[in-house]
């Protein structure tokens, strides 16, 4: 895992590079037809990415974007009407039964279907209309790292050509230089109160919501922690009743129209007496943060948790490489 997050910065230049003419000609073709809609299908880390994807495409290009349950198809045998819309089906294998089966009753039903994939010999590559390479290389590691990197910086990238965001795109140019040194950042301050932690909340809201659920899925992977993901407008809405003396709260403070949300949850739950750990923004007892673009700060931010879970995951007594009752290709029905 540590190695394979490493590599990050790297890969991001890389796949910059390789699908700039091909990310050119989509967005060309959205512009010229838009879709009426965006659905996004994925499991875990993946579906993740695609909470990213949600927020950039609805607050930069006002598509409408939804997550489609690929249970619905592959469990249900219903396919919904997806005519003039556009499907990113995001996958780092490929493979799983379940995400094949809704890629192909999408496409039966008239959707316009895009693997965002990082094996581009994998079913789905074949079966999409048009495969955007992650580029991540060979991953190893279960807990997957710099193919959910791959799959930010894609989407990023599609939504900077899409919109004609120059300022995006530049950020993009800087982001292999941005990781890296996110990559370099000290997060040891966070490994003593979640050492011994049994139950852990994650913050973020907008884009950043997409990486605070990842970093919870990550320290339940790989550290044996119970984390739950919230945005900071929904943990209002009960959860926040748990969170009193000590209890662990991991906030990722966002740089942009979210950013003062996040910060009065950070300071009310602190008045609770919880022990918030805030990543980024302004004042005292944060975790440093490199600055960048808004849209690409969560890449960032989990390039550095990457490096803090995996010492983390060793100081509880756990192979961060081999978590327990998991495996690297998940063939879900």
């Amino acid at each position: 895992m540590f190695s394979e997050a490493a590599e990050a910065p790297a890969i991001v230049a890389a796949q910059l590079a390789r699908n700039a003419p091909v990310m050119a000609a989509f967005a060309e073709s959205l512009r010229a037809r838009p879709p009426r809609a965006v659905a996004t299908i994925a499991r875990g880390s993946s579906d993740n990415a695609a909470t990213y994807a949600r927020y950039l495409l609805e607050t930069r290009l006002g598509v409408l974007t939804a997550s489609a349950p690929p249970s619905v198809n592959s469990v249900y045998g219903a396919t919904p009407d997806m005519a003039d819309t556009l499907v990113l089906a995001f996958s780092q294998s490929g493979r799983s039964p379940d995400l094949l089966a809704a890629s192909e009753g999408a496409a039966r039903s008239g959707a316009r279907v895009v693997a965002l994939v990082n094996d581009e010999t994998s079913p789905l590559a074949e079966l999409a209309g048009l495969t955007i390479p992650l580029a991540a290389g060979p991953e190893r590691s279960v807990a997957a790292t710099k193919s959910f990197i791959a799959a930010l910086s894609a989407v990023a990238q599609l939504v900077a050509f899409w919109s004609e965001d120059d300022a995006l795109k530049a950020g993009l140019g800087a982001l292999p230089e941005t990781l890296a040194s996110a990559w370099a950042l000290d997060w040891s301050a966070a490994l003593p109160p979640l050492s011994e932690a049994e139950h852990l909340y994650v913050i973020g809201r907008g884009a950043g919501l997409a990486v605070a659920q990842e970093a919870a899925l990550k320290f339940k992977e790989t550290c044996g922690l119970h984390a739950e993901a919230f945005s900071a407008a929904e943990i209002r809405h009960g959860p926040m009743a748990l969170a009193g003396a000590g209890f662990p709260v991991l906030a990722f403070v966002p740089s942009d129209e979210g950013r003062s949300g996040v910060e009065e949850i950070v300071a009310t739950l602190r008045r609770q007496g919880a022990a918030v750990l805030a990543i980024g923004g302004a004042g005292e007892d944060r975790l440093p943060m490199v600055d960048c673009h808004p849209l690409l700060l969560p890449l960032a931010q989990i390039q550095a948790l990457y490096r803090m879970v995996d010492a983390l995951a060793a100081l509880r007594g756990h192979d961060p490489d081999a978590p327990p009752h998991l495996a690297k290709v998940t063939e879900t029905l």
